[in-house]
């Protein structure tokens, strides 16, 4: 990778792991190629296995017009899921470890068996997928005020900050995605609500998209990953000490102490 790319990912690194904001990648490489984002994503993941860490998973946002109209980006971004990231339901999840946060309600996909595309469909999806449970993603810019454009959240790994998964597992029959709604509450207050319908119609069909699209970057879903196919509603500022309760129609809540 070109020295350039590889300063970028130091950077974004650095800023993950001190909490501290950096300038939007626009404001110096404004025509910075989406295939250059990528490869810093990548790189940084690369980083961060071989430092212990594990590829659990992946993640597509912005997929709601809600959410690409509140961050100011037109299309889908995606991510990697680390082992790292992940944190406990019912446990305290320190907020000073993020720089801005907010909390994104979505449906979380366990696979039991590989996907790879292109080509994936939506009946590849439902034999792929084992159990359904909820899941909260807390989002978090490594750019100031997040003041971003999508080749910025690409090589900032989708804005990944942390993902709190429910223990409540449900199969595709067990549920229906057309008539299912999510909600957000802080301290029993509702902070946020939207129809699962919003992530591309059906979530099922999310997961399928997002397979398709990563496949030209090299990338396929392995059985036992977690994919999150995107918030049900627009992200909510998590900014204070709260419990944090997501709940779903037919499919359960996940509940944590941000502190």
């Amino acid at each position: 990778m070109q020295q350039q790319l590889v300063d970028i990912a130091d950077a974004l690194e650095a800023a993950r792991r001190g909490a501290c904001a950096i300038a939007p990648l626009m404001d110096k490489y404004p025509d910075l190629p989406l295939t250059d984002s990528i490869a810093v994503q990548k790189h940084n993941v690369r980083r961060r296995v071989d430092e212990g860490d594990r590829l659990v998973g992946y993640k597509l946002g912005n997929i709601a017009k809600v959410m690409q109209q509140a961050f100011g980006v037109d299309q889908p971004d995606y991510g990697h899921l680390l082992a790292g990231d992940f944190h406990l339901e019912n446990l305290p999840v320190r907020l000073d470890r993020f720089i801005e946060p907010f909390a994104e309600v979505e449906p979380a996909f366990l696979l039991g068996r590989r996907l790879e595309g292109p080509n994936v469909t939506v009946a590849d999806v439902i034999l792929a997928t084992e159990y359904v449970v909820p899941a909260v993603e807390i989002i978090d810019s490594r750019f100031t005020d997040w003041r971003i454009q999508i080749a910025d959240t690409l090589a900032d790994n989708g804005s990944v900050g942390g993902i709190v998964l429910g223990t409540t597992p449900r199969t595709l029959r067990e549920i229906d995605f057309s008539t299912m709604h999510g909600e957000l509450r802080y301290d029993g207050e509702l902070v946020g609500s939207g129809p699962t319908s919003a992530v591309l119609g059906n979530p099922i069909a999310a997961v399928a998209w997002v397979c398709n699209e990563l496949s030209q970057y090299g990338i396929a879903f392995e059985a036992g990953q977690v994919i999150l196919p995107g918030s049900c509603l627009e992200a909510v500022p998590l900014r204070h000490a709260a419990t944090v309760t997501a709940e779903f129609t037919g499919l359960g809540k996940v509940q944590f102490e941000a502190v």
